[in-house]
C-alpha cells in the first residue's frame, strides 16, 4: 500500500473511531474484549508490566517474565476468586527474562546468555533464593535473543534460539529449539529451521511437541506466513532460511538448499506477519467438553505491515492423527482498525480450568472464564 494511502487509512480509522473510544473514557478495555458465548474476560492482574511468558506452581503460584524489563514476577491468588491479590518480584536486573518454566518446585528462567534455577522458589516467594546458573553459553547476539522455555514430556528444558537477522544461515544452534537436562547437561539442537519460536506445547495424548514459528519480514504484507509446527522426532528440518512456509522458496537462500535435505511442511499456515507466540492445549474442565484438548495461539500482532494484523488468540482443532482440521478466532477486541491497545502473548490453563493470558502492551494478565448462558 502506498505511504499516502496508508495514512489516509490510518486518518480515517483515527476520525470514525474516535467517538467510541473517547465515549468510554480511552481504549476499551476489558468490554472491547470479544469471546464466545458463555466466556468472560476479567484481570486477574492488572499491573505486571510487560507481562510474557508465564508458567505455574505446584501450589497454584503464576510466574511471569520479561523481554524489555529485567524482572521475574511471581502472582498469587489467596482466595481462590480469581485475582491474584499479591505480586512478588522474584528477581531483577536480568538481562532479557523472558522465559519461565517450572519443574520439580524449581522456577527455571531463561535469560538472554544464561538459564537459572531457583530453588523450592514457592516456599521463598518474599525471599527468592540466589539462583544456580544451570547453563551459560546461549548465543550473544540480541536479534530474536528472547528465550522460550518450557518442560517436556521428557522432563527436560527446551529452549528457542532464534535466528539472528531477519533472513540469514548462521550455523546451529541458531534458528532451532535446543534441549537439555535440568542440570545443565546433555545440550543438544532438537529442531532445526526455525526462525523464531516463542511458544511450544505437548499434545495431551500423543506428547507430540507443536511450537509456533515467526515468519521473515519484507517480502510483503501477505508472505510468508506465520508457522504452526509438529515435531514427530528430533532432528527435522522445518525450512528457515530456504523455505518458508509450504512452498515459498526465499529470494536469497532458496538456491542453497540441499537437494537431498526434507523439509517439514507447516502443520497450518496462519497469518503473515500476525506474530503467533505462546500458545496451549486446554487440558480444564471448566470450559465446555468440546474445547478439551483445543489449541490456542496467542497472536500478539504484526508490527509493519500495513494493515495491522494478529491482535488476538485463534483456536486450531487437532484430530487423532494430528492433523488440522481447524481454526478460527476465539479473543479479539486488542485491534482498532489501525488502533491497538493490547497485544497477546502466552497463555496458562489453571487448576480451576480457567485460562489466562498475559498482554505485554497493557502490562496485564486477563484471566478468561466460562459460565453456561442463561436460557
Amino acid at each position: 500500500m502506498p505511504i499516502t494511502a496508508l495514512l489516509l487509512s490510518s486518518l480515517f480509522t483515527v476520525l470514525l473511531l474516535a467517538p467510541q473510544v473517547m465515549a468510554a473514557g480511552g481504549y476499551p478495555g476489558l468490554e472491547g474484549i470479544k469471546l464466545p458465548p458463555g466466556f468472560h474476560v476479567s484481570y486477574f492482574a492488572g499491573d505486571v508490566p510487560d507481562a510474557r511468558s508465564l508458567a505455574l506452581g505446584k501450589k497454584g503460584t503464576v510466574f511471569v517474565g520479561n523481554r524489555t524489563g529485567d524482572k521475574v514476577y511471581a502472582l498469587v491468588d489467596r482466595n481462590g476468586d480469581g485475582v491474584a491479590e499479591q505480586r512478588f518480584t522474584i528477581a531483577e536486573d536480568l538481562d532479557m527474562p523472558n522465559g519461565v518454566a517450572v519443574q520439580d518446585g524449581a522456577l527455571f528462567v531463561a535469560t538472554h546468555r544464561r538459564i537459572l534455577r531457583f530453588a523450592n522458589i514457592e516456599q521463598h516467594l518474599s525471599d527468592p533464593p540466589e539462583p544456580e546458573v544451570i547453563y551459560d553459553k546461549l548465543p550473544a547476539p540480541r536479534h530474536h535473543g528472547w528465550r522460550y522455555l518450557a518442560v517436556g514430556p521428557d522432563e527436560r528444558l527446551y529452549v528457542s534460539i532464534g535466528a539472528p537477522c531477519n533472513i540469514c544461515n548462521e550455523p546451529l544452534p541458531f534458528a532451532s529449539i535446543c534441549r537439555l537436562q535440568p542440570d545443565g547437561g546433555d545440550f543438544e539442537v532438537y529442531a532445526e529451521g526455525v526462525r523464531n519460536s516463542i511458544g511450544f506445547a505437548w499434545h495431551p495424548d500423543t506428547k507430540a511437541m507443536w511450537f509456533t514459528d515467526n515468519g521473515r519480514d519484507w517480502l510483503g504484507d501477505e508472505a510468508p506466513p506465520d508457522e504452526l509446527n509438529r515435531v514427530e522426532k528430533p532432528g527435522l528440518h522445518f525450512g528457515y532460511p530456504y523455505l518458508h512456509g509450504s512452498d515459498i522458496v526465499d529470494p536469497r537462500f532458496g538456491n542453497q538448499r540441499q537437494a537431498d535435505r526434507h523439509f517439514i511442511a507447516p502443520a497450518a499456515e496462519l497469518g503473515a506477519h500476525v506474530a503467533a507466540l505462546g500458545l496451549r492445549f486446554y487440558t480444564g474442565s471448566m470450559f465446555p467438553p468440546e474445547y478439551r484438548n483445543r489449541l490456542f495461539i496467542a497472536e500478539h500482532g504484526s508490527w509493519n505491515r500495513s494493515t495491522p494484523s494478529g491482535y488476538r488468540v485463534v483456536m486450531v482443532d487437532i484430530d487423532a492423527e494430528g492433523r488440522v482440521t481447524d481454526k478460527r478466532v476465539f479473543a479479539e477486541g486488542w485491534l482498532l482498525g489501525v488502533l491497538k491497545w493490547g497485544r497477546p502473548v502466552d497463555l496458562l490453563v489453571m487448576p480451576d480450568g480457567a485460562m489466562l493470558l498475559s498482554d505485554d502492551m497493557k502490562g496485564a494478565v486477563y484471566r478468561i472464564s466460562y459460565r453456561q448462558p442463561a436460557k
